[in-house]
């Protein structure tokens, strides 16, 4: 299957802002992550065609997920 994945903040350095990738069927947003090499405890927001979801959602073919950054400030 192919979805469109979004990267934002740090997330892109050294990686990508928007890439389609293909997906074996069953993949979940945190096999994503983690085929990223970015730390599950890195990640504040994601997006599933725009709906709030979690590491353990599965993905589908057309989907659109979207992985933000912990934001802090003081």
């Amino acid at each position: 299957m192919i979805v469109t994945v979004k990267l934002f903040a740090y997330f892109r350095d050294n990686r990508f802002a928007v890439e389609e990738r293909e997906l074996p069927d069953n993949t979940k947003v945190g096999d994503v992550i983690d085929s990223l090499g970015i730390d599950r405890e890195e990640t504040g927001v994601l997006m599933l065609n725009s709906r709030h979801c979690f590491a353990d959602t599965e993905l589908s073919e057309g989907d659109i997920l979207a992985i933000f950054p912990v934001i802090g400030g003081g």
